[in-house]
């Protein structure tokens, strides 16, 4: 029996991000649950599901974005403990946000790295940043 795009999209946003993934979602239900969904269905159920990337490089792919995009501190820290849970390093994390001030400028790293030192911090990381 072959799993719907939810349900494969579920399974693999499990995989990534646990308990992380699953509070964006249920956060979601009681003001618009389709866009949860559509997270769900497209983002992780297409996408993140494509055999043409490994999840530690689409999450690595993810950190780059969001840390050039600068305003999306709660996302990026979600795909941040992404990135930890699918054997990223927080180095390799910092090394992705240091070559973004080359491309997005230094605020916009200097804001993901604000971002990564709490979620380093909150998952046990040691921070020297």
């Amino acid at each position: 029996m072959q799993q719907s795009r939810y349900e494969r999209g579920l399974t693999k946003l499990a995989e990534i991000d646990g308990r992380a993934g699953e509070n964006v979602i249920n956060g979601l239900a009681d003001i618009c649950p389709d866009l949860g969904r559509y997270i769900v269905e497209f983002g992780f159920g297409d996408i993140y599901s494509r055999p043409q990337l490994n999840l530690k490089s689409r999450e690595i792919a993810t950190v780059a974005a969001l840390t050039a995009m600068s305003h999306c501190e709660p996302q990026l820290a979600v795909h941040i403990h992404g990135a930890l849970n699918v054997g990223c390093s927080r180095e390799e994390i910092i090394e992705v946000m240091l070559q973004m001030a080359l491309y997005a400028g230094f605020p916009a790293a200097l804001k993901a790295v604000a971002v990564a030192r709490d979620v380093f911090s909150q998952a046990g990381h040691e921070s020297h940043i």
